[in-house]
């Protein structure tokens, strides 16, 4: 698909969206919702409910706007985890119902956003809220289960957080939309993250601690990705790898097309400036790892 021959929901006043500032505005969307999972405000919410491990504590904390579901639920929509990894929220819903994990979830937001001082004037929140607001509200849900969870939640008191929320909703509708791809090009849970790590997206350590593919299972998946020619026989990253996993980014943001418009570019790319200065007070802070980028795999 190219720019000429984008549907009709993807184009707006200002002719069709350009993919740049879809792929722009996806950047900034995920670099302003990270923190979360990274900061200790999370952690300390978490052991507040009970529960101490991380694993299973990111795994409620992102799976709660879907309410108490079983971890195979949660295991589906998170798509690279192993069924390991995601075996072992079992019991969170007994610590606390999905209702508390998500408040717990808006007052780690909060206090985290509050303690890097992130100052948005009254008019730059408001008007980053008249840009996201419709293209949560306009947004077409089908298959994206995570979006759709979080486009459910009623949004807090804090304006702030209320903000931080509805970047998640379009931070998660990408995610979803990028599985589509992802399995539409045959990467599988495990291959699509050794490939993730071999562009050096993601370090390979945390991968393999969060995620939980045995060495056979990583072994499995380094080979399919030999066989098709994207990894040499050393696991490195090859020009045809390279090549097949920006086309699978380029195919996500032509999803993601018909998201945006209903802001046009002018628009998405504001809200990008807008949402900035959230990231900027984290990486000030020191909270963001050394690898960073479009994080569909958090």
């Amino acid at each position: 698909m190219h720019l000429d021959t984008l549907p009709d929901d993807a184009r707006t006043g200002d002719g069709p969206m350009d993919l740049n500032a879809v792929r722009d505005v996806s950047r900034a969307v995920s670099a302003a919702h990270l923190f979360i999972y990274l900061v200790p405000e999370t952690a300390e919410e978490a052991a507040e409910l009970g529960v101490t491990d991380r694993g299973p504590a990111y795994l409620a904390f992102r799976s709660a706007a879907m309410g108490a579901v079983p971890w195979q639920v949660t295991l589906a929509a998170f798509y690279n985890f192993s069924p390991r990894a995601v075996r072992a929220m079992a019991g969170v819903w007994d610590a606390a119902p999905s209702e508390r994990w998500q408040a717990a979830r808006f007052l780690a937001a909060g206090r985290a956003m509050r303690r890097v001082n992130i100052h948005l004037i009254d008019d730059h929140l408001a008007e980053a809220r008249s840009l996201i607001d419709p293209v949560v509200a306009g947004a077409d849900y089908a298959g994206k289960v995570l979006a759709a969870a979080n486009a459910s939640v009623a949004l807090p008191p804090d304006p702030l957080v209320a903000l931080w929320q509805q970047i998640t909703v379009a931070r998660e509708w990408r995610g979803d939309a990028h599985l589509v791809v992802l399995a539409d090009n045959g990467l599988g849970p495990c291959d699509c993250l050794v490939l993730h790590t071999a562009t050096g997206r993601l370090p390979t350590t945390l991968a393999r601690a969060t995620r939980r593919w045995d060495d056979e299972e990583w072994s499995a998946a380094t080979a399919r990705l030999v066989a098709r020619g994207w990894l040499d026989s050393h696991g490195v990253v090859t020009d045809v790898g390279s090549a097949a996993r920006e086309r699978i980014e380029v195919e996500t943001d032509e999803h993601c097309a018909a998201l945006w418009a209903p802001i046009g570019n002018a628009g998405a790319r504001r809200f990008a400036s807008l949402i900035a200065p959230i990231a900027n007070a984290f990486t000030a802070a020191g909270t963001f790892p050394a690898v960073r980028g479009q994080s569909d795999l958090a």
